[in-house]
C-alpha cells in the first residue's frame, strides 16, 4: 500500500529535509517514526528538498507500507505524530495508486516568503520572517517581481548541487508572483512548475536589492535568460531561509483509493 503524507514543519531547529548522517532532518525523523510503527526500515520519498531553517505547510512525501501491516491510512497520522518532535507534524495520510510519486509526479509548487519591516522583530516571528527594518519601495519590489513571471532560464538564480552537466536545464515557468501587505510587513508568493535549488531565496534577495535602491531593474532583468557562460553573472543576493515556506505541492489528477 502506497501512502501519501502531507507534512508541516517549523525548520528553525532542523537541518533541512534531506537525510544526513547527523540525523537532524525531517526525512530522518519521519523515517524513524515509520520504522518504529512498521517494525522495519521504510524509505520515505519527498517532493523535494528544503534547506536548513526553511519551513513547510504542505510538504508531500510517500512510502510503501509493509503488506503485513493492515493499519488504516487515517491511523498513521496519530501513530507517527506521537513519535515526532513538536516541530514536525503529519497533517494527513491517504492511500494513492502505485504509480504516484511525490517527487516525479509533482506538476507545480507554491512557496511564500514573509518579510517583516517592523523596527523591532518580535521574538514570536524570529526565524519565521526576514527582518528588514530598512525602508523598501513596494512599487519597485512589484516591478522586480513581475520580471520573473513567465518561462525563463533561471540559471543565475540557482545554486549548484555539484551533479549538474552540460545537459542540465535551468528553464522553469513561474506562473504567478503575488505581493501582499501584512500588518507587519510583506508576503511574496511564488507559483510555478518547479524551482531550482535556492531559486526562491535568490529571486527574493535580488528583488529586495532593487526595492531598496541598491541595484536597478535592468540589472535584475539582466540575470534572466543568459546564454551559456552567464555574461551577466550569477545573482549574489540570496535571502536567508527564515521567511521561506513551502506552501503546497500540486499533482495531476490522482485517484485516491
Amino acid at each position: 500500500m502506497r501512502l501519501k503524507l502531507t507534512i508541516a514543519y517549523d525548520g528553525r531547529t532542523l537541518a533541512g529535509w534531506q537525510s544526513q548522517p547527523e540525523g537532524n532532518t525531517v526525512q530522518d525523523f519521519i523515517e524513524k517514526a515509520i520504522a518504529e510503527t512498521a517494525k522495519q526500515p521504510v524509505r520515505l520519498h519527498g517532493s523535494g528538498r528544503t534547506d536548513a531553517g526553511v519551513h513547510a505547510l504542505g510538504q508531500i512525501a510517500h512510502f510503501e507500507a509493509p503488506e503485513e501491516l493492515t493499519m488504516n491510512p487515517f491511523n498513521w497520522v496519530p501513530a507517527l505524530n506521537t513519535k515526532l518532535p513538536h516541530c514536525i507534524r503529519i497533517m494527513s495520510c491517504e492511500e494513492v495508486p502505485a504509480e504516484f510519486h511525490a517527487r516525479y509526479g509533482a506538476t507545480g509548487k507554491t512557496y511564500r516568503y514573509d518579510i517583516s519591516t517592523e523596527p523591532v522583530l518580535t521574538p514570536f516571528r524570529a526565524g519565521l520572517a526576514w527582518h528588514l527594518p530598512r525602508q523598501l519601495d513596494p512599487y519597485t519590489l512589484r516591478e522586480a517581481l513581475d520580471l520573473f513571471i513567465g518561462r525563463h532560464d533561471f540559471e543565475a538564480f540557482g545554486a549548484k548541487r555539484g551533479y549538474e552537466t552540460e545537459e542540465t536545464s535551468y528553464v522553469r515557468t513561474v506562473t504567478a508572483v503575488e505581493l501582499a501587505p501584512l500588518e507587519w510587513g510583506w508576503r511574496i508568493t511564488y507559483s510555478g512548475d518547479g524551482f531550482l535549488y535556492k531559486m526562491v531565496r535568490l529571486l527574493t534577495g535580488t528583488a529586495i536589492q532593487a526595492a531598496q535602491g541598491r541595484i536597478g531593474l535592468a540589472q535584475v532583468a539582466g540575470y534572466l535568460d543568459q546564454a551559456k557562460g552567464l555574461p551577466g553573472g550569477k545573482s549574489p543576493f540570496c535571502a536567508p531561509p527564515d521567511g521561506l515556506f513551502l506552501e503546497r505541492v500540486e499533482y495531476g489528477e490522482v485517484t485516491h483509493r
